[in-house]
């Protein structure tokens, strides 16, 4: 089975290619080890793990997962609340599936 870094990156590849522009996009937090602050990164909690532009000017953002991932109840948050204002959000187990969210043909 591949691993999510290998499906995201065929993602990001895929995606750029059908005329996308897409960003990886990492949420988290870690501790400085200096001032000893939680400093936390990303977007909001439940962020795609890919977001950009379709080409037709379509916010995108895309939740990749492996064959048997779950997806986070606060990501599906995220995905609906992106659907909601008119973008184009879903979850991606393959390059395949991100095409196809790009393009407004998947839920």
């Amino acid at each position: 089975m591949k691993s999510e870094a290998n499906i995201q990156n065929a993602i990001l590849v895929a995606l750029s290619e059908a005329g996308c522009l897409v960003f990886r996009q990492d949420t988290g937090a870690y501790k400085d080890p200096v001032s000893g602050r939680l400093i936390k990164y990303g977007l909001c909690k439940g962020s795609s793990d890919v977001i950009g532009v379709a080409p037709d000017g379509r916010f995108l953002a895309i939740e990749v997962k492996t064959a048997t991932g779950r997806v986070r109840p606060e990501q599906t948050r995220f995905i609906e609340a992106v659907r909601a204002k008119g973008g184009r959000a879903g979850v991606a187990r393959s390059p395949e599936d991100a095409l196809l969210i790009a393009k407004g043909e998947a839920e």
